[in-house]
């Protein structure tokens, strides 16, 4: 009986190791997977990759200096599984974030991290071409904090000029930003929420979207004693009424108009292919 106990136990553990083994093979993100399965991927035509920025910023006494990292990583992951046919790359976590000496921005506050515009700009560059040499063709470009989004559209940009000649391309996706700033706030608005309660970073929003997503990266004790709730102390706007439910307004909003983004490019791209050979 108890060799019978100890087969069925090493057979359980077997099935959950199979089952991790199928889980991770399925994950959508390249840092899960063995160079194998990303080359088995891009042969079989997963040629799409999305590169997301997050960054190490201030955002109040009541939520976590990661929460960008954090949203830019499940967002992207959640867009990638929507496409069908995509995989995220690592976050860029280093980003833009004010001048160190002196500080200026999210720098005046422990713990953010900046880097230089042109250095952000080398690295997600270079994190493209590494892509490209490795057979993906659209590397996807989506940033979850404001500072850096014309860094990443002329990341972009640069890359296109030179691959011209190639079948390879740069797609910067502002959507993604932009739906945080516009048809999100406009729900929260149309469901009785002020835009001074709405806020511009660590309010009602920002702190709502970060607790739909990461929970544990916001500070319920804060929320609820109200204080140092101020721009003094990096906050702009009213996060106390903050909810995961408001929050996952704001999720639905950033994957679907990122993935109708992806998607209407590639239509046009499709359709330029054709006409190009039509005209041959």
């Amino acid at each position: 009986m108890p060799r019978l106990q100890g087969l069925a136990v090493l057979f359980a553990i077997g099935a959950c190791s199979a089952g991790a083994i199928a889980q991770v093979q399925d994950s959508p993100f390249l840092e899960d997977l063995t160079w194998t399965e990303v080359a088995a991927r891009t042969a079989a035509g997963i040629t799409t990759i999305i590169i997301p920025a997050g960054g190490i910023e201030q955002s109040g006494p009541a939520m976590a200096l990661g929460k960008h990292d954090a949203r830019a990583r499940f967002l992207a992951g959640r867009i990638a599984r929507r496409l069908g046919n995509a995989l995220v790359a690592p976050v860029i976590s280093y980003v833009p974030e004010g001048e160190i000496e002196p500080p200026t921005q999210h720098m005046r506050f422990p713990g953010t991290i900046s880097i230089p515009s042109s250095v952000f700009r080398a690295t997600i560059q270079s994190a493209a071409m590494s892509l490209k040499l490795h057979g993906f063709k659209t590397i996807v470009f989506v940033g979850d904090h404001g500072g850096y989004q014309n860094d990443l559209k002329l990341s972009a940009e640069e890359l296109n000029r030179r691959w011209a000649a190639t079948d390879a391309r740069a797609l910067f996706v502002p959507q993604y930003y932009l739906a945080t700033q516009g048809v999100y706030v406009a729900d929260l608005r149309r469901k009785g929420f002020g835009q001074a309660e709405i806020g511009t970073h660590a309010g009602l929003a920002d702190t709502s979207l970060t607790m739909a997503i990461a929970p544990g990266m916001v500070r319920p004790g804060y929320l609820r004693a109200g204080q140092h709730l101020t721009a003094a102390f990096g906050v702009y706007g009213d996060p106390r009424r903050s909810t995961a439910a408001i929050g996952q307004v704001g999720v639905e909003e950033i994957v679907s108009q990122t993935v109708a983004a992806v998607q209407a490019d590639r239509r046009r791209r499709l359709s330029i292919q054709r006409r190009s050979g039509a005209s041959r």
